[in-house]
């Protein structure tokens, strides 16, 4: 069966990730603190869609992918000139995330590649389902100033069938473990996030750190699937951040419509993955960081402008020199 790739019809624009510009820019409200606001992202803006972004290339080497068959997964990030970089600064303990989900929002993973001394990226994966994926490339140059992430397609081969998106719900169960969701994100402003991890009914308060943190909460938007990894508050040994059952974040969602979070957290030396749907209201915050009330009034001129200049149709003359759009 042909393998359906959904069309985003959401408006791009934001301010974490998960101000106004990878991960969504990435979730603004109350203003976190300088910590919090740190942990939210990279640069302000969705991440993944885009293969280029800031003179890098996403270069994907696996062509062949057959479902249910572990094989070497490689890609390079290449600069401007066509060379592989090969300078990265680690972010949360590795140099590389990689982030792998079927068009649906389904078959999440999480891995962490290796860097061979030709610039090519290797990582064992194996994916269970046939379909149509994007796989994230989420790094950090050596000399960069906010993290970067950048995303390309890859096709499964096999027999596809298409998954629904699950209904929206704040709670996830996964192995035993239930996971509550709190809190209401909303367009371009960020607000927390808690997550509360609970086994058998008992709140787990003995999380483990997994990549220098006790929560990894991926974000992927439904639709066009805008990339937001948002890093939890506090950091574990630092003398107040508790080991649960809570993991709070921060998190700004670039527009309106359906998400789904990926939780990942370690307790007992596994690895879980807890997923939520998430929907989002609208509206979507204001373009090219206007506030509400700049923005409502330059609806107001442009819309009158039209209306004596076409009669409520073309202004005369055409649309030369009118405001148009934004």
């Amino acid at each position: 069966m042909k393998t359906v790739t959904k069309l985003g019809a959401f408006v791009v624009a934001l301010i974490v990730v998960l101000g106004s510009s990878y991960v969504v820019g990435r979730v603004v409200g109350p203003q976190p603190a300088p910590a919090a606001a740190a942990a939210m992202t990279e640069d302000d803006g969705p991440g993944g869609l885009s293969v280029s972004h800031e003179s890098m290339n996403l270069k994907v080497l696996t062509d062949s992918f057959p479902a249910g068959v572990q094989q070497t997964f490689a890609f390079q990030v290449l600069q401007h000139d066509g060379t592989p970089l090969m300078k990265y600064q680690p972010q949360h303990d590795k140099l590389m995330h990689l982030i792998v989900a079927r068009h649906d929002l389904s078959n999440f993973q999480h891995v962490h590649p290796n860097l061979g001394p030709d610039g090519v990226w290797r990582v064992p994966l194996t994916v269970s389902e046939a379909g149509e994926y994007r796989v994230f490339a989420d790094y950090m140059p050596l000399w960069g100033i906010h993290g970067e992430t950048l995303g390309a397609d890859v096709s499964v081969s096999g027999n596809f069938q298409p998954k629904p998106l699950p209904a929206p719900s704040n709670t996830a169960n996964v192995d035993g473990y239930t996971v509550s969701l709190k809190g209401k994100l909303v367009p371009g402003k960020s607000n927390k996030l808690t997550l509360s991890v609970a086994k058998n009914g008992e709140p787990v308060a003995d999380l483990e750190p997994y990549l220098a943190a006790y929560g990894h909460l991926v974000a992927l938007r439904d639709g066009d699937m805008a990339y937001l990894h948002v890093h939890p508050n506090g950091t574990p040994g630092d003398g107040k951040t508790k080991p649960g059952p809570d993991i709070e974040f921060y998190a700004t969602p670039p527009s309106y419509g359906d998400y789904r979070l990926f939780l990942n957290f370690q307790h007992q030396g596994v690895v879980r993955t807890a997923e939520f749907t998430v929907h989002v209201d609208g509206p979507n915050p204001p373009p090219h960081g206007l506030s509400e009330q700049a923005f409502e009034a330059a609806k107001v001129k442009n819309e009158k402008a039209a209306l004596e200049g076409g009669k409520g149709g073309m202004p005369a003359g055409g649309m030369e020199g009118m405001p148009h759009g934004h």
